[in-house]
């Protein structure tokens, strides 16, 4: 199993950082490379959207799934964004504000072995 997790964060502490408030205008991504029920690889983005004043959303959106990304995880999620998301066949999963990103992944991760 292969799994690439875009989750929206803070700053630049990896699993260790924590998700926002808002998902199309977090400042970066924590990305999460899964393979076989283990992360192989963490590595912090810069959202490009971040400071966009409208449309912030499609463009984060496009930004995640060029780079592949299969599960988006944020606090919320609109429904121009969920649509989109949708549309690129990346699944959301919702985390509190301060959910540490590593708790988060774990979970996914946990499902993801549990599903098969």
């Amino acid at each position: 199993m292969k799994l690439k997790i875009a989750v929206a964060s803070r700053g630049t502490q990896g699993l260790a950082d924590e998700v926002p408030e808002v998902f199309g205008r977090a400042k970066m991504f924590t990305i999460i490379e899964v393979e076989d029920g283990k992360i192989k690889r963490v590595e912090s983005v810069e959202n490009p959207a971040a400071t966009y004043e409208y449309g912030a959303g499609p463009i984060a959106i496009k930004f995640l799934a060029d780079l592949g990304v299969g599960v988006a995880v944020g606090a919320e999620f609109g429904v121009g964004v969920s649509t989109l998301l949708a549309d690129k066949n990346i699944r959301t999963v919702r985390a509190p504000p301060g959910t540490k990103v590593g708790d988060v992944v774990d979970k996914i991760i946990r499902e993801a072995v549990q599903e098969g």
